[in-house]
Parts: structure tokens; sequence; C-alpha cells
């Protein structure tokens, strides 16, 4: 089986340590392909004519940094799975809002590349959660992973993903028992529940979503609710220090 990753690293020793790594730590049955980009903007000009299953990002670099390339990759592929490397581990709470898959500090250590490994192959080829959905009459089998949110309004249920909005061939009741068995779904209030991973910002007494709604928290649950958030942002950072 072929993945093909992205190393934009501009020291070179670098990016071929990490290209080391990865192939040690994928080992047999995959083949893994490499591509190197010496910065963001050379990484961009060849995206999205390449199809990468994850692109790791140094963060400092001349030119478009990896935060700003991040932002950029963002607008056209919100699943993709970013890692960021740096040497300065204070930079990690600058790429929080872009939802990184995992942080690499320099010099690389053999165990950590071997567990990101692990969690790149069980969320590459997990089988994929879905809620059936009408879309031009038809019923249609959306990823989870695409949701941004979903309430329930008048006598169905809008659900707005990543590529719009579509109604969901369920009660908000159904909705709510699919959504709530994944871990990045939230119920923020009546009849409304977000995907964590699409969250822009709190705000004031709101979550702000990636298409810039703001979605009321319960305010008698707001500290409850802003606490889970924070939580399952802490656990996904995963961060060295």
């Amino acid at each position: 089986m072929e993945l093909r990753f992205a190393v934009v690293e501009d020291r070179l020793p670098d990016a071929q340590r990490l290209e080391g790594l990865l192939r040690l730590a994928f080992g047999n049955g995959y083949i893994l392909v490499c591509d190197h980009f010496e910065s963001g903007d050379a990484f961009l000009q060849a995206f999205p004519s390449r199809a990468y299953q994850a692109v790791f990002l140094d963060i400092c670099m001349e030119g478009t940094n990896g935060i700003d390339t991040a932002r950029t990759l963002r607008r056209t592929d919100p699943d993709l799975p970013l890692v960021f490397v740096t040497s300065s581990p204070e930079y990690v709470w600058d790429a929080f809002p872009v939802h990184p898959f995992d942080y690499l500090l320099k010099p690389y250590r053999e165990e950590k590349l071997f567990q990101l490994a692990d969690e790149l192959r069980r969320v590459l080829f997990r089988a994929e959660p879905e809620l059936d959905v009408r879309i031009a009459r038809q019923t249609v089998q959306l990823p989870l992973r695409k949701i941004q949110y979903a309430m329930s309004q008048n006598h169905y249920v809008r659900v707005v993903t990543d590529d719009g909005e579509c109604r969901a061939v369920s009660t908000f009741a159904q909705v709510e028992q699919l959504l709530r068995a994944q871990e990045n779904f939230l119920v923020c209030n009546r009849g409304v529940i977000l995907n964590m991973d699409k969250v822009l910002r709190l705000d004031g007494d709101a979550f702000e979503m990636l298409d810039g709604t703001h979605l009321p928290v319960r305010l008698k649950d707001k500290n409850t609710l802003f606490a889970q958030f924070t939580q399952y942002q802490f656990r996904h950072m995963r961060r060295e220090l």
C-alpha cells in the first residue's frame, strides 16, 4: 500500500532525518513516498495537484511559515492530518487554531515517530462513521468528520458541513445519539450539537465555528461546556514538553 507524505522543511538534514524515521516507523507493508519542499510557498504551488495522506510542516521557515501554510491548506482540506515540527515548544500554541494532528519536537525521537505512525494508521485506515442525509431528493451517506454542527429546525435537522448544508434523514434525537457516540461532538444547547474539531474559538458565551456562525451555549452549563471543550483540545494536542 502506498502512502504519500509531504515534508515541508527548509533544513535538508532535518527533512532527511524525518523521512528516514518515517520509513523506519512504517516498516514493511507500505510504499512510502515523501516529497520534500523547502518552503511553504513551494508546497502551496504544488498543492492540491498532488494528494497527500499527511503533511509535516516546519513552523519557522522563510517566506510563508508553517502556520500560515496550514491556514491556507485548511481552506481547501479541513481534514488533512497536519503535523507541525519545531525546535521551539512555545510555537505550538500559535498552531492551535488550525487543529493540528500532532507536534514533533526537534531533535526527533524514534519512539515518538513510532507512536505517531500508529496513530496515523488508525486514522487513515479506520472505517468512517456516516450519517444519512438528503441532498437533491436523494439519500446519501455523509462522513461525520465533515459535519460542523447540526441543529433542530422546525420539523427537520439542519446539518452544516464543510461542503454546505443538508437535511438529516432522522430526528434530532437520532442524530444526537449517533454524533454523541463520537468524542469530538458536544451538545452546546437544546437542539444544537457541534463538532469540536470545527470550532474556531470561544467567543463570550458562544462557540464560533469555522463558517463564522456563533452557537450560544446554555448559560447554566457554560463553565462545564467550556471545560469539556478545553479538555478535549488539550487531549488532542499531544504535545511533547
